[in-house]
């Protein structure tokens, strides 16, 4: 029976799928193939598929099945960075004078990438609020191939209707990526949505623990997944084994980790609310969030990411990371540990200048699983 069919519910899918047990010794867990190359039986005689880990490795194609099934793809792509998917998604799809359209709200490696590394090729893009899907209609031009949709976006926590745009990119012939990563499968399914690929940084919420970088795309067009496969041998840019390992190992305790993110975060954003320091919250969780209802109607819940905009501008919002002991000053997000930085200053200095460019007061919280109670002193004390 194959692992797409082990289970609808998603916590057995996460812990079973791709988990085959090990045909030699019957180990539960997938073994770290650590090597480069293997043993053919006879010139072109691949046993099992494999002749080189660029092209594949058993441990590494565990992970893109449980990524696809995840996903409800029919094919996952793992990578060494979430970065190193976009740039083969980027390549693959795209010829010089094509166009993009990109979110006003990105990460800023993901805005780097467009600006500094695939207008070089050729490529235009514009920006639009993606979170208005008249806005999406208005910026998609006769040669846009690419609607780039980030929901929840990063930093501000925009929400996109993921339906909505992807009909305007049919209809434009264009193709719809989600960045999934703020909400992981499990609290989200874009290709269900009617999105045509999607685009992890594993290095999150999907690792988990702070301690692997990966990447990944997965897609439901087996034809597509091919030619995404093709250039990822190419390139080579792949998942190492025990990167894959890990990756696998994180997702098993994805649910219940996005469960306690999520609740734990719902209530840092309603403390954050009642902050006379606190000029404004960004959580789709909370009412008043202009994306609210249409985060409701995608989402199982509203993940573990706040950010919030403070009184006294930009040295009162440095000051307040500064003063922070549970929350870890640190780029990234994701991990099991509570993690604040300065956008402005951190993740997304690329942007300082352009459309994308942050609010200098702006705070981004990556709210983990411990004792709410103690995130939620920690930051009352940083804020004073």
């Amino acid at each position: 029976m194959s692992d797409r069919h082990i289970s609808q519910h998603f916590e057995t899918v996460a812990i079973h799928a791709g988990n085959t047990a090990d045909p030699l010794t019957g180990a539960v867990v997938p073994p770290i193939y650590q090597v480069s190359t293997y043993k053919q039986d006879g010139v072109g005689g691949l046993r099992g598929g494999y002749e080189y880990s660029r092209s594949a490795n058993p441990t590494r194609t565990a992970l893109e099945e449980n990524l696809a099934a995840l996903e409800g793809g029919r094919r996952g792509l793992a990578f060494a960075s979430g970065l190193a998917a976009e740039d083969c998604l980027l390549r693959t799809l795209l010829s010089p004078g094509d166009h993009v359209v990109i979110p006003n709200d990105a990460y800023g490696g993901t805005f780097r990438l467009f600006a500094k590394v695939v207008s070089r090729w050729g490529v235009e893009w514009s920006v639009a609020d993606t979170s208005d899907p008249a806005a999406v209609r208005a910026a998609v031009t006769p040669k846009t191939k690419i609607v780039w949709v980030e929901t929840p976006s990063n930093p501000l926590l925009g929400i996109t209707d993921i339906a909505a745009v992807a009909q305007i990119a049919r209809e434009a012939g264009a193709r719809l990526v989600v960045d999934n990563t703020f909400a992981s499968p499990y609290l989200q399914q874009p290709l269900a949505l009617g999105a045509d690929l999607v685009v992890h940084s594993l290095t999150k919420y999907m690792g988990g623990h702070s301690d692997v970088v990966g990447g990944a795309l997965v897609v439901n067009d087996e034809g597509l997944g091919e030619e995404l496969a093709y250039h990822q041998n190419a390139m080579g840019a792949v998942a190492g084994p025990f990167d894959s390992w890990l990756v696998l190992r994180g997702i098993k305790t994805l649910a219940v980790r996005m469960d306690r993110h999520s609740e734990n975060a719902a209530k840092v954003a309603e403390m954050l609310g009642r902050h006379a320091r606190v000029t404004r919250v960004l959580y789709p969780g909370l009412a008043e969030h202009p994306g609210h209802e249409v985060a409701a109607k995608q989402m199982k819940a509203f993940g573990g990411m706040v950010s919030f905009q403070v009184a006294g501008g930009e040295e009162a919002a440095v000051e307040v990371c500064n003063r922070a002991k549970v929350f870890t000053l640190g780029e990234s997000l994701g991990g099991v540990e509570s993690l604040i930085e300065h956008p402005g200053r951190m993740t997304h200095a690329s942007v300082v200048g352009s459309a994308l460019e942050v609010p200098a007061d702006l705070v981004r919280l990556s709210v983990g699983i411990e004792n709410v109670d103690d995130l939620l002193q920690d930051l009352t004390q940083a804020l004073g």
